[in-house]
C-alpha cells in the first residue's frame, strides 16, 4: 500500500528530495490513485502539502526540527514515549528490527527501528487488514501526537489523524490519558526537558491506588510497549 509510504514521507525531514516530490504532485497522485484514504482524509492533508509546496525550505526545516527532533513529547521514535531511555528499549528495538527483517525491510546502520516513518514503510509491505491491525499497536502514541500537534495548530496533525482513522482499533482512553499527562515540552527549556523525562514507565510494580481499572500507570505503559512487537502477521 503506497499510501503508507506517502504518509511516511510526509513525516520525514523536509529536505530537497521530499520537497521536490511534493511540488511535482507525485505524492498527492499516489494518494488519489490508490484510494486508501477517503476524499475527506486527503483534503485534511492539503494544508500540509501546501505548506511544503510553498514554504521557504529553511523555515520548513527549522519548524520540523522544533516540532519533532528537539522535543521528547513529540518525538517520532515510538518507544521513547513508553520506554524513555530505559533498559527495556534496547530489547524492544532488537525485536522490532527482527520483525522488519521478516517482511524484507532492512534497517540502516544509524537508523532506529522505532522511527515512525520506518514503521509506516513496514506497514506498506503488509496486506491491508494486517497493516491496519499492526497500526493499532502504537495507536495511543499516534493519538497523543495528533492531539499535541493539533493544539499547536500544526498541519502535521492531519497525518496522525489519518493514521488514527485507519487503525483497526481506537486508543484506550485510560492509556491515552496517561500518555497525555506528560507535558508537551518546550525544546528551548533544557532544564524542564531533563525533569520531564525522569520516567517511571520502566519501573514495574503493583497497581497503585486510584487506578480505575486496577492497573498501575507503569503497567499500562508496559502493556502498550509490549503490544508494539507481537507475533508477525502475514506479509503481502
Amino acid at each position: 500500500m503506497q499510501s503508507f509510504k506517502v504518509l511516511a514521507a510526509l513525516l520525514t525531514y523536509p529536505g530537497p528530495e521530499l520537497l521536490d516530490a511534493v511540488r511535482s504532485g507525485e505524492l498527492r497522485a499516489v494518494l488519489d490513485d490508490e484510494g486508501l484514504l477517503t476524499a475527506g482524509q486527503r483534503a485534511a492533508l492539503a494544508p500540509l502539502f501546501e505548506e511544503l509546496a510553498t514554504g521557504d525550505p529553511l523555515d520548513l526545516e527549522e519548524r520540523y526540527v522544533g516540532l519533532f527532533d528537539r522535543s521528547n513529547s513529540r518525538s517520532l521514535h515510538l518507544f521513547e514515549h513508553v520506554h524513555g531511555e530505559g533498559r527495556d528499549r534496547g530489547q524492544a528495538l532488537v525485536d522490532l528490527t527482527a520483525m522488519y527483517a521478516d517482511a524484507g525491510l532492512e534497517v540502516a546502520e544509524k537508523e532506529l527501528p522505532d522511527y515512525l516513518p520506518l514503521f509506516l514503510d513496514y506497514l506498506s509491505r503488509l496486506a491491508p487488514q494486517d497493516a491496519f491491525r499492526r497500526l493499532a499497536q502504537p495507536i495511543h502514541i499516534v493519538a497523543v501526537l495528533a492531539r499535541r500537534l493539533a493544539d499547536r495548530g500544526s498541519p502535521y496533525a492531519a497525518v496522525f489523524q489519518v493514521l488514527e482513522a485507519l487503525s483497526a482499533e481506537q486508543p484506550d482512553l485510560a492509556a491515552l490519558a496517561e500518555l497525555l499527562k506528560q507535558p508537551d515540552d518546550d525544546p528551548d527549556d533544557g532544564e524542564r526537558l531533563d525533569a520531564d523525562w525522569q520516567e517511571e514507565v520502566v519501573s514495574f510494580g503493583p497497581p497503585g491506588p486510584g487506578s480505575p481499572d486496577g492497573e498501575a500507570p507503569c503497567q499500562r505503559m508496559a502493556r502498550i510497549a509490549a503490544a508494539l512487537t507481537p507475533a508477525e502477521p502475514t506479509a503481502a
